[in-house]
């Protein structure tokens, strides 16, 4: 039987959700199965429940591991019937059908919102003990003083153990930001002694979405960009002239003016497109009144929705002051700011001793990727990204500074940047931005390239041209240790990534050519496939430099390192120049590194199967279970991971760029937000990693940011 947690509200509006899906984070990566269950849910049926839909998309949940039980309307006749049982007997069943399938299964209760919080409370109380479920108690502290939340606490401890509830930890969300630390000191230790986990309310969790708003009023979008996940970050009714309606607007406001004002929506419009102007949120068009036909084709072209509502302005702004943001809405940057929040004010660690959990013994893609965001934060590094006129780029260094994961620095002007990001609806607040052409550090970086390129006929008027190159001046930031690593590629060729690190970042000692390998994430394992992106016919040496290279960057992600040399033969088998070369390859591995596991020709399915293994090479310590794969070139090894990636459903991440003292990466200019957080990821953990030192700044340099 699965482990239950029983993850309970003490005060209405604790914000549950948000440690429902904290835990439901840590706990993924550190149980091989995690399930999710919702006794009571809002809405027509089990099936609908937000949280319930989030915890699936999230974390790949199938019904089995991820259900509602009974709806709040059920629940309420159960209970005038006098049929408390009946609810009870009903969730356990439910339970016991998740459980089958899971190691740990994590029971999000009642927001205690209804008319009689008492009797919600004791309903949570009872399911938890019914469930055999510890309890993990959520004190909303959302306008108490330091000592109103602390007595919540006692209130909250004292409550549970008088329902005779087994008390796993205590939770106080929604704190005053600013008293974080003085509600912290002030909660008494209970007979645990454990720590109580204070979080403070958030601004971009706690403010709504358009999308949120359209939702809750039920308006339609009648023109604009279908943005739903841009934070309303205030509310402007247009109540007065143009002039002074500028003069108030501020960025991110939603804006709620009658249908018939043309004006104001003109005077919206051209502040969205004006760097020194702020840009909406979103329009909201009142009193069913029709735009002039006119106004109709420039409203199309909003960088932002517009929407249309039937009610009054008065009513509309009412309700739309009434709106409360939830974190099951799914929206990825309100998740990627929870997420970040969990990992700052809980201590993982400790949380998860208490539980106990048995030893995960698969590696899942989501795990695996879960994991490397973990890793990256766990020793912040700093990251440039060059391409800061991509809106992906920006979307991306917005996930990743709201998860915390990095320190970031945009490369771009900075005016440019600053409106691609308004009119997309991201927050860069807390992330640096740099214009190569008038950064201070231009002038130091330009003397040490003329110096390191001398040789190549490079000057310093010539070397403060090329400084203005993103990917030039990001390389030498690295490279003179201003930041720990770059990605870039969103908008460039991979050439044009990599040159400047060729040409003076260099490979380690003992390395001859930079490669690439991608991290093939399988259902239940992590495969290493090298090179599949940089070297098109590697040579003996080359291919030897790639096995050794790709072999570290598999221990580096966790993946025991057994190489397997590709060929089409295997063993003896065959002969040729092909096969020679990988055979004189694999010898050539195991000179430099007798204590690495290399078997080589050898053929994929030889490489994979135990089967195939067995009766070609039965002796090997590599063959049936490779995690290395060495493709002789790159026309094999490209088309290889493509096959694999599209025929198996595998994700591949990458290409991940090894031999560098540095780390520089390299993106796909098809790629999606995803892979830019991923890649960034990787980044930061291959410069924990790197034992190269920093090269000394030029003298006169400022290297500050």
């Amino acid at each position: 039987m699965a482990k239950g947690i029983y993850v309970s509200a003490t005060t209405p509006g604790s914000g549950k959700s948000l440690v429902a899906l904290g835990l439901a984070d840590t706990l993924h990566r550190h149980a091989d199965r995690i399930g999710f269950f919702k006794p009571v849910v809002h809405g027509p049926d089990a099936a609908s429940d937000p949280m319930v839909a989030l915890m699936k998309s999230r974390f790949a949940l199938d019904d089995d591991r991820c259900r509602g039980g009974l709806t709040s309307t059920e629940v309420r006749a159960l209970l005038a019937d006098g049929k408390r049982a009946d609810i009870d007997a009903r969730c356990v069943e439910i339970f016991a059908e998740i459980a089958k399938h899971c190691d740990v299964v994590i029971v999000e209760g009642t927001d205690l919102t209804g008319q009689d919080a008492a009797v919600e409370f004791d309903l949570n109380a009872r399911l938890a003990n019914n469930l055999a479920a510890p309890v993990v108690a959520v004190v909303g502290a959302k306008g108490l003083s330091v000592a109103e939340a602390a007595a919540a606490v006692e209130v909250a401890r004292k409550e549970l153990v008088a329902e005779k509830c087994t008390l796993l930890a205590i939770m106080v969300n929604r704190a005053d930001p600013n008293r974080v630390e003085e509600i912290a000191a002030a909660i008494k230790p209970g007979a645990s002694n454990r720590p109580v986990y204070v979080l403070p309310e958030l601004e971009e969790i706690a403010r709504p979405t358009t999308g949120e708003v359209a939702a809750a009023l039920g308006v339609r979008q009648i023109a604009g960009l279908a943005d739903m996940e841009r934070d309303v970050r205030d509310i402007k009714v247009a109540a007065m002239n143009v002039g002074n309606f500028l003069n108030v607007l501020d960025e991110g406001a939603l804006v709620i003016v009658p249908g018939d004002r043309a004006d104001v929506m003109v005077a919206c419009l051209a502040s969205s497109f004006s760097p020194e102007f702020p840009v909406p949120s979103a329009l909201i068009l009142t009193g069913g009144l029709a735009p002039d036909a006119n106004i109709y084709p420039l409203l199309a072209q909003a960088p932002f929705p517009v929407f249309a509502a039937s009610q009054d302005t008065y009513t509309t702004a009412k309700r739309v002051s009434e709106v409360r943001s939830e974190i099951w809405s799914g929206h990825r940057r309100k998740v990627a700011s929870a997420l970040g929040l969990w990992s700052k004010r809980v201590d993982e660690a400790e949380l998860v001793e208490r539980l106990h959990l048995p030893r995960p013994e698969r590696m899942t893609p989501l795990r695996f990727l879960h994991d490397l965001i973990e890793r990256a934060r766990g020793q912040r590094r700093h990251v440039v990204l060059p391409e800061g006129t991509d809106v992906r780029i920006l979307q991306a260094a917005e996930i990743l500074h709201r998860r915390d994961v990095c320190d970031l620095t945009l490369l771009g002007r900075d005016s440019d940047v600053r409106e691609l990001a308004a009119a997309n609806g991201i927050d860069l607040a807390g992330i640096n931005i740099v214009d190569p052409a008038t950064s201070e550090l231009r002038q130091g970086f330009a003397e040490k390239y003329a110096e390191l390129r001398a040789h190549k006929g490079v000057d310093l008027p010539k070397a403060l041209e090329i400084m203005q190159d993103g990917s030039y001046f990001g390389t030498m930031m690295v490279q003179l240790g201003v930041v720990d690593g770059m990605v870039s590629g969103a908008a460039h060729t991979t050439a044009h990534t990599i040159r400047p690190a060729l040409e003076f970042v260099k490979t380690r000692d003992g390395v001859k050519i930079v490669s690439s390998v991608f991290l093939m994430l399988m259902p239940d394992r992590v495969l290493v496939y090298g090179d599949c992106a940089v070297n098109p016919d590697p040579n003996v040496e080359q291919l030897a430099d790639i096995a050794l290279a790709s072999a570290e960057t598999a221990v580096q992600f966790g993946v025991k390192p057994r190489v397997a040399m590709l060929s089409y033969s295997t063993g003896g088998s065959g002969s040729g120049e092909a096969v020679d070369e990988v055979r004189q390859a694999t010898e050539l591995v195991r000179q430099r590194r007798p204590d690495l596991a290399v078997e080589g020709p050898i053929q994929y399915d030889a490489a994979v199967d135990a089967s195939i293994a067995a009766s070609k090479m039965p002796d090997s310590s590599v063959a049936g279970q490779a995690t290395v794969f060495i493709f002789p070139d790159l026309n094999t090894g490209n088309n290889t991971y493509k096959a694999v990636q599209q025929s198996s459903g595998a994700v591949a991440v990458g290409p991940v760029l090894q031999g560098l003292r540095k780390p520089v990466n390299d993106l796909s200019r098809g790629c999606t937000v995803e892979d830019i957080v991923n890649t960034v990821a990787i980044t930061a953990i291959q410069a924990q990693d790197s034992n190269a030192g920093s090269l000394k700044a030029p003298s006169g340099g400022n290297f500050g940011l």
